[in-house]
């Protein structure tokens, strides 16, 4: 069974949106699959793409009378707008559409990135208009498995490991082939040159195509340097002001440079969380590239880079938090509860990798990328959540690592093979 056959999590999320929303909005990183989904979710719909130059130049011409024209030949199903955000014209043709007939699911559009984002009818369509997000290939959807649970399995009073199905057996070899391979539907299964050099082209893509939507970008080279630059900092706290002088642009220039690629699905923005009661939290970002495979692939590592006697060796510990992170983010449409993602350090070097806040209670995630777990994995976890600013509510901490078994270690905390992502999580 090749990628192709792979179900999405999204599809009956997507087909409920257009049950209760006028104007769907699909937005994620270019080639990871949203045409095909729309296209297998909607066969009956209307469908056209502004990739092609003629049928972009009659949206931008008369986009009032174009769409129009294609809504009345709609038979079953959404009018379908292909990468909608080369068009500037797009919004408020639709939004004229959808105030005179309310309708729900009338416009289902993609794109790698929201094309409202930055309109003025972006506020004038709350209550019409839905976003949601497809991600690069998740492993539970690469293994066939449900969307992830263990969020909602970390929420009760007392979690318990027997509800966790048995996490497949990996070694740290497979680990790293999961990461090297990424999430992309055709880079991953092609062979590991093949496959990077298609990465590396779909970076230069973005650089040359996709950025010239959002924003004008007159020395192309630094926002070159720049991904790269980020790239060998995924998972990492970013100085801007540091950032600035390596890359030889503005202070204000990265910010830019790091909003556009935001918008693009190519980064995430990991903001730090704080308790409220204590200045003493430090309050930078951290980024994570979108996809491990691509990350690697602008590093050139290979299977071997990550060898004990490899200068790449330690690299493997932030590539194997970006990939959990982006589990863990994929996984949140489809949980019962709702949750907002963090990472957190204090003042004195204390930190967290991953915070997820449900309100009342919070998540703490450690990442080790180690087949061994011991109690000092957890100091930073359990002092949280005792003495620390987790205190005043419930708190589960979870160690993610390189092992095989379920283990417990008091007080709420336990370690769970990375391979428990995908497990299935009993009721």
């Amino acid at each position: 069974m090749t990628d192709k056959d792979i179900s999405r999590h999204l599809t009956p999320v997507l087909a409920e949106s257009l049950t209760t929303s006028r104007v769907v909005n699909l937005i994620g990183p270019r080639q990871v699959g949203k045409t095909t989904l729309v296209r297998d979710l909607y066969g009956k719909g209307s469908y056209l793409t502004l990739d092609d130059a003629g049928v972009l130049a009659a949206v931008e011409a008369d986009p009032s009378g174009q769409l129009t024209s294609l809504m009345a030949d709609v038979k079953d199903g959404p009018l379908i707008i292909d990468e909608a955000q080369r068009s500037t014209e797009l919004a408020l043709a639709i939004k004229a559409i959808v105030d005179k007939d309310r309708k729900k699911g009338q416009f289902l559009i993609t794109g790698s990135s929201n094309v409202f984002a930055n309109m003025k009818v972006a506020d004038s369509l709350a209550g019409r208009m839905v976003t949601e997000k497809l991600w690069p290939l998740t492993a539970a959807e690469i293994k066939h498995a449900q969307p992830n649970q263990l969020l909602d399995w970390a929420l009760n009073k007392s979690p318990s490991l027997k509800r966790i199905m048995p996490p497949e057996e990996l070694t740290r070899d497979d680990y790293i082939t999961l990461i090297l391979q990424g999430g992309f539907p055709e880079p991953r299964e092609l062979a590991e040159r093949q496959r990077q050099t298609l990465y590396r082209n779909y970076i230069n893509s973005i650089v040359d195509r996709d950025v010239a939507d959002l924003l004008r970008v007159r020395k192309t080279d630094k926002l070159r340097l720049l991904i790269d630059q980020m790239a060998a900092r995924t998972g990492q706290e970013i100085n801007v002001s540091e950032l600035s002088g390596v890359v030889g642009i503005k202070r204000e220039t990265v910010d830019t440079y790091l909003d556009v690629l935001e918008r693009l699905s190519l980064l995430l923005k990991l903001g730090a969380w704080t308790s409220g009661e204590s200045r003493r939290e430090v309050k930078q970002p951290k980024y994570h590239f979108v996809d491990t495979g691509m990350n690697c692939a602008l590093r050139r590592f290979k299977a071997n880079s990550f060898d004990a006697n490899s200068a790449n060796a330690s690299q493997l510990g932030g590539l194997l938090e970006s990939y959990i992170f982006n589990e863990l983010l994929r996984a949140l449409p489809h949980l019962d509860n709702e949750f907002r993602l963090y990472h957190w350090r204090s003042a004195d070097h204390r930190e967290i990798d991953i915070i997820a806040d449900a309100g009342a209670h919070v998540v703490g995630i450690e990442v080790k990328s180690a087949a061994t777990v011991s109690t000092d994995d957890f100091k930073h976890l359990k002092w949280f959540a005792a003495q620390g600013p987790g205190r005043t509510r419930g708190f589960t901490g979870i160690v993610f690592y390189l092992g095989t078994r379920k283990l417990s270690f008091g007080d709420n905390c336990f370690a769970i093979p990375v391979s428990g992502l995908w497990s299935d999580i009993r009721t």
